[in-house]
């Protein structure tokens, strides 16, 4: 027993900080392909031409004779190949966009031409998907031509492609001729495809089973169903999907679809179905396909004994039925089906329309010539024959064509396939992927929405009615459940989105042009007004700086709507501290505000919502400042008064913050250490905000690390010390790794008072990281005595000086790595805040480099000069210039166009561009600017090639081109203007 997969290869590149579906460890997966966890396959049986008892003599006969016999059939393979081959091409494809069984991503596999007159090729239904397609194929002669899908089988394994004939010109075309019915135990056989993704393998084997049940592949994927499949072990790899599976004389006995992970058995879908739909589609005419919704499964007759099936009926069915060695028993049956209250579990199929049955592909032909009409099934039940006669029902009816893109998430109708898997009726709303809003959970996918706003939904029509109603940034309730925990209801509440995302955009499939034609419903209503609410703090504490500076903490809810500045599309909340009751100015950490692309609320006293914006973030320290509007809650807010004094050694402080629960912790601790700490960079991630400078206080209370936000009082209940969470790299197993620290507030109140002053704030820095230096070690780095003697008389307690540990590109070539800063402006430095919130353009630096003191001048950096202003979306590139985090680890970035996320299924995922490129040429145009790109690339036509040429990171320069796709990945661009992000044109997304 062995775990199975589906064979098409996974992507030569991944796309970046693009959401993928966690993975178990015993799955075969691609980067960017959605995860699968194989289901157990059988083993394949001992092949019945093996031969145990000849003597010798008799062998070596035999061997003449085969040797003879294998040198023919070797010449006809060789022959047979040739042809087959020029009919085989590698299907290089994306899936743009989440649907039912499928994410987004980009993936090769294989097809083969069955129509050479009007372009049509075989492929797998899971290549073709049930969603979005774009690809293209490439012929044996390595010409490409655009594919486009015209027919996805609802259940079965194959699908159809077509192109355009006259694209090919510099080879005959050649299609090879379908015919099942020759597949047989034994037959040798060839299966001819993109094996690995290696454009062309032939792999060889022989049929061992034909009566094998269809492979399951797991949960929340697709899984075909009632249908034989063929058995062979020819050790197919991914890309091979697709694969015609011939004979010696090139006819296709069925398609390649998967295969054990852990053996070399293949499983082959045999193309009964396939050819009557080709058929179809050869004539123009509707492929029809019928359904009871009945899954059934063959079983072997000593089950089925077990079942139920009696002795007379064993005796007839072996009759009517020579060649099989079980039959049709009932495995699933949906509710509100054709079939409901008529057949159980466990029948077992005797007749269909009264005559014997006990193949699949029996069932499908009444079934498929029969839709709209009455048929009659005679199943087994408990020893006796039972007859029900049923209508049978039109399985497109219960295949959704349709999807909604609604806030950022993909919204459908339940699909036949989930409903099956799950054993639940073929109705309600299936969200494929959750975007920020409809996402009660962690999963992005595998939600069913039963309710919104107080409104049941079965069906996408139903949601669309109620979601158009929904005003923006308006919060209703909503219900969930997950199709692998029905037993469970998720409620949550989820805020409409309807100015990121502003369009309801339906999008329906168009089997004529492959495309998935889109239309806007609805226009988009504007927030509702805030009317002045009034929010009582609980009482917590008998103690009164306790009480009082509880009514400073307020929940800060941040959503960050694209992926921007290394950070994924998110959410987070936790306890923002109240600066400026009367102005509503609120300080809350840049773990939960990476960047000003963020929707922030506000909630007072637990009870009161309210919308906030961005005013300050600051580059280098760890905190932000937001501000509401102090109008729209009637609310006893305290503004937090912070102490410019510095910290020492043995202060004795209060501590108020809150658990991971969100409840208020209160005890009392002293400062135990000082100490300039270092956040290090993960090296297999995307850069990303990181706190540096930063001078970490430390407490002799453990407890106070349980907790995610808090304050430092002293007795009078000054805040001396602000406890908040920062952002690390990336732990072993793909998660965030955080850290939770205490800022001294005396490198804060500064700022903060003259945003209270003033109403802006722009504090200039020095632009490079630094980390301390005892004093032995800069004695050996020569630093002079007389500077240690200076450390040592300011700063007895901690006596240390700081040295460069990264330098950002505005101070390369001034400042090294290495260098050991002594002063500042005539001041000796000895704290890493006396980088922090300068007020002159430039500043003098004294510092040894090499064992030799050197004087210079160096230029500050305003806090504003490192905030990203122009985001621009192209073919799913999101590009921006190199935000603060690149430039301090590059110090002459290629160009100024950074690509920041490569969305998974686009073309720039399909060819090759990555996160973290820099684009310098687009077209053989420079492009230095974000906002020369953006005009380029506007004039770049759709679904044409262009040639990017681009450097890498660690500045390896490449080239590749991209093919545009308008259609489903538009361009755009967003600017921010006065705090304010605007579209083009300038409409303000507000």
């Amino acid at each position: 027993m062995s775990p199975t997969k589906r064979l098409h290869s996974s992507p030569l590149h991944a796309g970046s900080t693009a959401h993928q579906i966690p993975s178990s460890p015993e799955l075969e997966l691609g980067p960017t392909h959605p995860a699968k966890r194989f289901a157990e396959a059988s083993s394949p049986g001992s092949p019945p031409w093996t031969n145990q008892g000849t003597n010798g003599k008799v062998a070596a006969v035999a061997g003449a004779m085969l040797d003879g016999i294998s040198d023919v059939r070797s010449e006809k393979w060789q022959n047979t190949m040739q042809d087959v081959v020029r009919a085989v091409i590698s299907v290089h494809f994306c899936c743009p966009t989440p649907f039912d069984t499928e994410g987004s991503y980009v993936s090769e596999a294989t097809g083969f031409v069955v129509d050479a007159e009007q372009g049509i090729i075989m492929t797998n239904r899971h290549v073709v998907g049930p969603g979005p397609f774009t690809g293209f194929a490439i012929f044996d002669n390595h010409e490409e031509v655009p594919v486009w899908a015209v027919y996805r089988d609802p259940v079965h394994d194959f699908g159809f492609l077509r192109f355009d004939p006259k694209a090919v010109r510099h080879m005959k075309l050649h299609h090879l001729e379908l015919l099942p019915e020759l597949a047989q135990v034994g037959t040798e056989i060839r299966v001819v495809g993109n094996d690995a993704g290696e454009k062309l393998s032939i792999l060889a084997g022989f049929i061992s089973r034909m009566d094998r049940n269809a492979p399951e592949y797991g949960d929340l994927t697709y899984n075909d169903f009632n249908t034989e499949y063929i058995q062979a072990a020819a050790s197919a790899s991914g890309g091979s999907s697709g694969s015609p599976v011939v004979d010696v004389n090139g006819k296709v006995l069925a398609l390649q679809a998967g295969g054990s992970t852990t053996a070399s058995t293949d499983f082959f879908l045999p193309l009964y179905r396939g050819k009557r739909a080709l058929k179809c589609l050869q004539n123009n005419q509707p492929i029809t396909r019928g359904t009871i919704q009945v899954q059934w499964m063959l079983k072997p007759y000593d089950e089925c004994i077990r079942l139920g099936l009696t002795e007379e009926e064993e005796v007839l069915a072996r009759e009517n039925h020579p060649g099989c060695t079980g039959l049709l028993v009932a495995e699933t049956i949906l509710d509100g089906g054709p079939a409901e209250n008529s057949i159980e579990e466990g029948d077992i199929l005797i007749e269909v329309n009264g005559k014997p049955t006990a193949l699949f592909r029996d069932v499908d032909d009444v079934l498929d010539s029969s839709v709209g009409e009455n048929i009659e099934f005679t199943v087994l039940r408990d020893g006796q024959r039972i007859k029900n006669t049923f209508v049978v029902q039109n399985l497109h009816d219960i295949t959704p064509s349709r999807y909604a893109m609604v806030a950022g998430a993909v919204i459908h109708d339940l699909s036949y396939q989930l409903a099956r898997l799950y054993a639940v009726p073929v109705r309600g709303v299936f969200v494929a992927e959750t975007g920020q809003v409809f996402r009660p959970d962690r999963d992005r996918t595998g939600w069913l929405l039963e309710e919104i706003d107080n409104h049941p939904v079965s069906s996408l029509d139903e949601f669309l009615k109620v979601a158009q109603k929904i005003p923006d940034r308006k919060r209703v309730s909503a219900r969930f459940r997950h199709l692998t925990d029905l037993h469970t209801i998720k409620s949550s509440i989820v805020c409409m989105d309807r100015h990121w995302h502003k369009d309801i955009t339906v999008a329906t499939r168009n089997d004529e042009t492959g495309v998935w034609d889109m239309k806007t419903v609805g226009e988009a209503l504007p927030a509702e007004h805030i009317t002045r609410l009034p929010a009582k703090f609980a009482k917590i504490s008998d103690d009164e700086r306790t009480e009082r500076i509880s009514r400073s903490f307020v929940k800060v809810e941040t959503r960050i709507p694209l992926s921007i500045e290394g950070y994924t599309a998110s959410e987070c909340t936790e306890y923002g501290l109240v600066i400026d009751a009367e102005k509503g100015y609120v300080m809350v950490s840049r773990f939960c505000l990476p960047h000003y692309m963020c929707d922030v609320s506000v909630i007072v006293a637990e009870s009161v919502i309210l919308p906030a914006w961005v005013v300050f973030l600051h580059p280098q320290q760890n905190y932000a400042i937001v501000q509401f509007d102090r109008s729209q809650v009637d609310a006893p807010l305290e503004s937090a008064v912070l102490s410019d004094e510095p910290l020492k050694q043995g202060t004795r402080l209060h501590f108020v913050g809150h658990n991971f629960n969100m409840r208020v912790f209160t005890t009392e601790t002293k400062v135990t250490d000082i100490s300039v700490l270092y956040i290090p960079i993960g090296t297999d991630l995307a850069p990303r905000y990181r706190a540096t400078n930063i001078e970490s206080i430390g407490f002799d209370a453990p407890m106070i690390s349980d907790c995610i936000s808090g304050v430092l009082t002293d007795e009078n209940g000054t805040v001396r010390a602000w406890w908040s969470s920062f952002m690390g790299d990336v732990s072993s197993n793909g998660r965030d790794r955080q850290f939770r620290l205490a800022l001294d507030t005396s490198s804060i109140s500064g700022v903060v008072a003259k945003l209270e002053e003033t109403g802006t704030i722009n504090p200039r820095f020095l632009d490079l990281e630094c980390n301390a230096l005892h004093l032995v070690g800069a004695r050996i780095r020569g630093v002079p005595d007389k500077w240690l003697k200076k450390v040592q008389e300011k700063q007895p307690e901690r006596p240390q000086l700081l040295q460069a540990l990264r330098v950002a590109s505005s101070l390369a070539g001034k400042v090294f790595e290495g260098d050991i800063l002594l002063s500042i402006d005539g001041e000796l430095l000895t704290s890493a805040v006396q980088l922090l919130n300068l007020d002159k353009p430039s500043v003098s630096l004294t510092l040894i480099r090499s064992g030799k003191e050197k004087h210079i001048s160096v230029e500050t950096t305003e806090a504003e000069s490192v905030v990203t202003r122009t985001i621009v979306s192209w073919c799913g590139l999101i590009v921006h210039a190199p935000h603060h985090a690149v430039v301090q680890q590059i110090k002459q970035p290629p160009s100024l166009v950074y690509v920041d996320h490569v969305a998974s299924g686009s073309p720039g995922n399909q060819y090759g561009v990555s996160a973290t490129h820099f684009i310098t040429h687009v077209g053989g145009k420079p492009v230095q600017t974000v906002e020369e790109f953006y005009d380029v690339v506007s004039a770049v036509a759709d679904d044409t090639y262009v040639k990017l040429r681009i450097v890498t990171f660690d500045g390896i320069p490449c080239a590749c081109s991209i093919r545009t796709n308008y259609h489903y990945f538009k361009t755009w661009r967003r600017d921010l203007v006065d705090g304010t992000w605007q579209r083009e044109g300038g409409d303000p997304i507000e």
